[in-house]
């Protein structure tokens, strides 16, 4: 909805969480009195924050008894893909970022799908040349070979402390004996009911026998998927990528025009990188690198609002959104252009991320009035070095930490279901640019870089983001959102460094996006109406969509080491949980 439309209707903007403002600049920058805050969950031990509230249950109790933010992770991690089963998977892929309390150092887990080895780069082009979403969304080309399984067993084994089949056996548990159906399940299975009823076995699980889809209360058992998790325990990886459950996985995905063999699903690999790295007045910012661009882009976003006063200016001021928006559509149109697969591509990470080049964006950003899109293209960098997702954040005891987002892109992926396993997969091909220049499913914009090849790993907004002060953990975060994760993940931060904001204000308060093209301001309700106009005399086209993200996000105070969560509200069923 355009401002415009919004002016002609009379709306009222409306706070998501009015009680967190007590009071507004002329704009509507917002300032906050101590006695009127909303409180954060408040633990003495360990803390885990995920999107379901089953899930962080088992995460909870895992750390109760001893387990660290690992054990805790991978725990978390197998629950959702019983619980959460639009975005938590063991059919899709994602990142984790490790944090050693002991050594401080922290470590990048790249689970990321993979292009099978028949992929080509046209493969979803149509007879005009032009890109098909069908193809790239809900056919069985759609898949990639999953990653979430390997990525676990890495993790778990370099840096968990508990028995492999241990930390698996309460998904089992679950998908055996079924839990009780949320509203939020109930809706989100009869909201995508016109493909999930396409491929009989996905219909199996998430219909009746006469087609109606499970009501809240009801129990939601899931046998298929409770006999692969044991294989998993007893076998390893070897269990999902070799034997029944691969052959199973790659005839099902054939039968509808896709590409994985089993041989494909045997060959795939985890990857350990170095994560990015930078400072954002005087905490670290610690992020996943390609082939995410989320914390390359952070990075580069938060150093080049680093040179204004943003504090000064107010939160969610004209002014902060102002500069905000510019530089979000300088850092998305280099996205367009530089990033991909670091194995397969350059990506000038050292350029992108420098204080240098922060500098020439501000150059490039005018205080008055938005650049229009058109305007603005990827800058002239030389390499300098060869919705549906969700997020769980960790801390343990001793400090140990996870950030972890993982996806199969879309509100239940492809809709597959192989047959016989419970798994569904993932549509993460579609993350590929089919066509250089021309927009994905969440609208951005890719390049050569991103060109599909087989083998290759298309590339991510996922943002896993661990923020440190003095050496500590001090804030664990990150979000679903596609796009505009990386964006969701730059708030929070925001929120709580330059507006001195705690972890449940920071996650409550309204946000914005831009992400080049389309040349829009996306908006959340919450904005006022005054700093909507001042925004629109800038030259900014004003839309107001639907909520943005659902960060889980954790803060550690370091100097008495307690832990504050929040959950995000925009989404139902999510819970911090700590002990």
């Amino acid at each position: 909805m355009s401002l415009a439309k919004i002016l002609k209707l009379g709306a009222m903007a409306v706070a998501i969480a009015p009680l967190s403002l007590s009071g507004a600049f002329a704009d509507g920058a917002a300032f906050f009195d101590p006695l009127d805050r909303i409180h954060p969950v408040w633990a003495e031990n360990g803390m885990v924050s995920a999107q379901e509230r089953l899930a962080a249950e088992i995460g909870r109790d895992i750390l109760a008894k001893g387990g660290n933010a690992v054990d805790a992770g991978v725990a978390v991690a197998f629950a959702l893909a019983v619980t959460l089963p639009r975005a938590g998977n063991i059919g899709g892929g994602g990142f984790m970022l490790v944090h050693d309390a002991k050594t401080g150092q922290t470590h990048a887990i790249d689970y990321r799908e993979m292009a099978p080895s028949g992929a080509s780069r046209d493969m979803f082009l149509d007879e005009k040349g032009e890109p098909d979403s069908d193809k790239s969304l809900y056919s069985g080309a759609a898949s990639g070979v999953p990653g979430t399984v390997a990525g676990m067993r890495l993790a778990l084994e370099k840096y968990g402390s508990l028995p492999w089949a241990e930390v698996i056996a309460p998904a089992i548990r679950l998908a055996e004996e079924g839990f009780p159906v949320t509203p939020e399940l109930s809706d989100s299975i009869e909201s995508e009911r016109e493909y999930l009823e396409k491929h009989p076995a996905t219909k199996a699980i998430f219909f009746k026998p006469d087609g109606q889809v499970w009501q809240p209360g009801e129990t939601l058992v899931q046998a298929d998927l409770a006999k692969t998790l044991k294989k998993i325990a007893e076998e390893g990886p070897d269990g999902f990528y070799k034997g029944e459950v691969a052959e199973a996985v790659a005839r099902s995905v054939q039968a509808v025009g896709g590409l994985i063999t089993p041989e494909d699903m045997a060959a795939y690999k985890v990857v350990e990188r170095e994560p990015v790295r930078g400072t954002y007045r005087g905490f670290e910012v610690v992020s996943m690198p390609p082939p995410s661009s989320g914390g390359v882009h952070l990075i580069q976003i938060l150093n080049a609002l680093e040179g204004y006063p943003i504090g000064a200016l107010g939160q969610n001021s004209a002014q902060t959104i102002h500069l905000m928006a510019e530089a979000m559509k300088l850092a998305y149109a280099d996205r367009s252009e530089y990033l991909g697969d670091p194995d397969f591509v350059d990506v000038p990470v050292a350029a992108l991320t420098s204080k240098d080049y922060a500098a020439a964006m501000r150059a490039k950003i005018s205080a008055e009035f938005a650049t229009p899109a058109a305007q603005i293209k990827p800058a002239d960098l030389t390499p300098y070095e060869s919705d549906q997702t969700t997020h769980f954040s960790i801390i343990d005891k001793d400090g140990n930490a996870v950030s972890n987002t993982y996806t199969i892109n879309f509100n239940y992926g492809s809709g597959l279901v192989a047959d016989g396993t419970g798994v569904l997969m993932n549509n993460e091909m579609d993350d590929f640019s089919a066509k250089p220049g021309t927009p994905n499913g969440f609208g951005l914009i890719g390049g050569d870089a991103n060109a599909i090849e087989g083998g290759k790993r298309p590339l991510s907004s996922m943002t896993p983001t661990l923020v440190l002060k003095d050496g500590k953990i001090w804030l664990v975060t990150g979000s679903p959102g596609g796009a505009r994760i990386i964006t969701t993940v730059l708030q929070v931060i925001m929120n709580m460094v330059d507006h001195g904001m705690n972890v449940a204000e920071a996650s409550t308060a309204p946000r914005v996006h831009h992400q080049w093209l389309p040349d829009e301001l996306r908006v959340e309700e919450g904005i006022s109406l005054d700093t909507l106009r001042l925004l629109e005399a800038k030259g900014h086209a004003i839309v107001l969509k639907d909520a943005m993200g659902s960060t889980q996000s954790i803060m550690r105070d370091p100097e008495s080491g307690s832990l504050y969560g929040a959950s995000d509200p925009r989404r139902p069923d999510a819970a911090t949980l700590g002990y």
